[in-house]
């Protein structure tokens, strides 16, 4: 099971999202394709990628010379369980919402 907390924390950062927006899409990638995400020096993409494996979001396989970087379906799993685990919450704000906006339209 991932930490949500980590999860989350890592994700907040636009150049991670990016990096899991990508693998998600286009499925594992070497690092060197994912570094043409953002436009930062080399050691600090590296700092993204090791903030994104210690959350357990990614993987990283070693294939000669290249680090292959892939999502963690377990990971996506997480977020998707707790966001479904919620629903009844957002459902319910939602609700409120509508129905407020509905007393203002009779308000006119």
């Amino acid at each position: 099971m991932t930490d949500l907390t980590k999860t989350f924390a890592a994700l907040a950062d636009s150049t991670r999202f990016a990096i899991v927006e990508k693998l998600m899409a286009d499925g594992a990638q070497p690092a060197g394709t994912l570094a043409e995400l953002a436009d930062i020096s080399a050691p600090a993409f590296s700092r993204h990628l090791k903030v994104l494996r210690e959350a357990g979001l990614v993987s990283q396989t070693i294939r000669g010379p290249q680090r292959i970087y892939a999502v963690r379906p377990d990971a996506m799993q997480a977020i998707a369980d707790w966001t479904i685990s919620h629903k009844h919450f957002w459902n319910q704000g939602l609700d409120r919402l509508a129905r407020a906006i509905a007393a203002e339209g009779t308000h006119d």
